[in-house]
């Protein structure tokens, strides 16, 4: 993750939204996105009530919160915590760069977090390492909801290079991918996914998923009734794999890589003249050396290009709801500020693409990187890494959007990582350099999320 409106409908309350059918999906909020790109391309502004949600999503203003780090809306309050150098508790200080993270339940009310960390050249920064020239890695921290503190810290992944996103899975592990690909003039070629369980508390064995692929990965999604694997490709030519595991509860024993490809339109462009709410139908290209032995960045997207894949531009953020899988193009668009797709799968083999979001306005969204749902709503969160300064975008249920939190300093970092506690109450987000990790809390209720 590097730099580079409709009128509202009536609301429905948020118990309401629970009791429809679990959380309301990122669907009915991406869905209501479609109508709010034609307004912008109209070229209207922000603050106008038919894109921006009243009374920013029902939160009101943000305002400098106490501790003064951020601002929140008004009755939320946070604590930061993981600051890269602090002692973690086996000694050894915490590595910088934070990036995608989730969180998991933990034993007896706490919460676990895996955090990525998207550091490059050594030493790495535990034992166990893949790569003792490699700094990435995770960390694995334990954070209690009750006092709202930090309880322990442990490194989980290290020897590992540039770990941006990545993605929970069903089984409380999290699949951490290397945002790279190096040459294989090293011992250990980078540009795979490793697996990391939620409850370490030491290093793993650094085992890379190579049937996943070797290529400039970025985040993962997983569709929990298939234990189909969704991955994204964080290069200006990218594209949108899956991966059909051997065993859904077992990645490492292999599976099949594929690449997105639209149907009867080979080496379809993503990129530029989309229009939203128009289906396009899926079918999926087979990789047939998912770990090249080859110095070429592309060599994965390029078989996949030659059967008629389909091009995208940057792929970054992906979460599973309700069925479907949500990607971010941070680049894609014709104005290059971020599109937002859909994968809605249909059968084991198709399915249809579906632009819900193109951004034609840097102040209403500009390069929109990860993205989680909220378990309480079905709400969006958004994180910005654009040109300016990056706030994290709610989204509400009827596609409008508005500012969520936004640092109270000057930003020269990016936002990464949000995700909530599996209760819904926290919403946790780092801020990449100088390295912290963020818990706020507040009256979630009262608005969009």
């Amino acid at each position: 993750m590097t730099r580079a409106q409709t009128p509202a409908m009536t609301r429905v309350g948020r118990r309401g939204l629970l009791k429809a059918g679990g959380a309301l999906s990122a669907a009915a909020a991406l869905s209501a996105l479609m109508g709010n790109t034609a307004h912008a391309a109209q070229g209207r502004q922000r603050g106008d009530d038919t894109m921006q949600a009243p009374n920013n999503g029902g939160y009101g203003a943000l305002r400098p919160a106490p501790g003064g780090e951020l601002l929140l809306p008004a009755g939320f309050t946070y604590v930061a915590f993981g600051h890269t150098g602090t002692p973690m508790s086996d000694g050894t200080p915490t590595p910088g760069m934070h990036d995608g993270m989730a969180a998991f339940e933990g034993e007896n009310g706490l919460i676990r977090l895996v955090r990525n960390h998207e550091q490059s050249q050594g030493p790495a920064f535990g034992a166990r390492s893949y790569d003792p020239a490699a700094a990435g890695g995770t960390t694995n921290l334990v954070f209690d909801p009750r006092s709202m503190e930090l309880v322990s810290t442990y490194p989980s992944l290290t020897g590992t290079i540039r770990n941006c996103a990545g993605g929970p899975t069903p089984a409380g592990t999290w699949l951490s991918c290397e945002e790279t690909f190096t040459g294989l003039d090293v011992e250990h070629p980078h540009g795979y996914v490793f697996e990391v369980p939620a409850d370490a508390t030491a290093p793993v064995d650094p085992v890379p998923l190579k049937a996943m692929g070797r290529f400039t990965h970025e985040a993962v999604a997983i569709d929990p009734k298939t234990g189909i694997v969704y991955e994204t490709e964080d290069r200006g030519t990218s594209g949108f794999y899956r991966f059909l595991p051997t065993d859904p509860n077992n990645l490492a024993t292999g599976g099949r890589l594929q690449m997105m490809a639209i149907k009867d339109r080979p080496q379809y462009d993503t990129r530029y003249s989309q229009h939203t709410g128009q289906p396009l139908p899926v079918e999926w290209v087979d990789i047939a050396d998912p770990d090249p032995d080859s110095t070429d960045s592309l060599a994965v997207f390029k078989q996949g290009h030659a059967q008629g894949g389909a091009v995208f531009d940057r792929l970054e953020g992906a979460w599973y709801g309700d069925g479907s899988i949500y990607i971010n193009s941070t680049s894609g668009g014709d104005a290059g500020l971020g599109q937002v797709w859909e994968y809605r799968p249909r059968g084991a083999s198709g399915g249809q693409l579906v632009l819900v979001y193109e951004s034609t306005d840097p102040e209403v969204l500009q390069s929109p990187d990860n993205l989680c749902v909220s378990p309480n709503t079905g709400g969006l969160v958004l994180c910005e890494d654009g040109g300016g300064k990056d706030l994290l975008r709610g989204v509400t249920t009827e596609g409008q959007i508005f500012d969520l939190v936004e640092l109270n300093t000057p930003n020269t970092s990016e936002l990464a990582g949000a995700t909530f506690s599996p209760d819904g109450r926290i919403l946790f987000f780092n801020v990449q350099s100088p390295g912290i990790t963020y818990a706020i809390t507040g009256p979630w209720e009262n608005g969009a999320l």
